[in-house]
């Protein structure tokens, strides 16, 4: 049985959150969830956040346990960019792109293997 949880419009850009989504790829989720607890990172805290989600997914809609889940997909996908403007010298005006991503995580139960 495949659970998922879906965090949108992250305002991180996706290649900082790809970092802290590489290193619970193919964990335990409780494992995981302690792993993240002691990431110092920013995105850490919306990828543990999205994680009990799809956990709390799998409690409530499939009945699965926690214990039995595992990280079989987790993406940090890139999603709608802000674009504005900010001033430079002698008048002309320099692009800031503000990026954001979508965090996305599937979890699957041993048993199926």
């Amino acid at each position: 049985m495949e659970v998922s949880a879906i965090y949108r419009n992250f305002r991180m850009s996706a290649q900082k959150a790809r970092e802290v989504v590489r290193q619970v790829r193919g964990m335990n989720a409780m494992e995981a969830l302690a792993t993240l607890h002691f990431v110092p990172r920013k995105a850490a805290v919306v990828v543990a956040k999205t994680l009990k989600s799809a956990i709390a997914n799998a409690e409530n809609n499939h009945g699965l346990k926690p214990e039995l889940l595992v990280i079989s997909e987790a993406h940090a996908l890139t999603a709608r960019s802000i674009k504005r403007f900010t001033p430079k010298a002698r008048g002309s005006a320099g692009p800031v792109i503000k990026r954001s991503c979508h965090i996305k995580i599937v979890l699957t139960d041993k048993s199926d293997k």
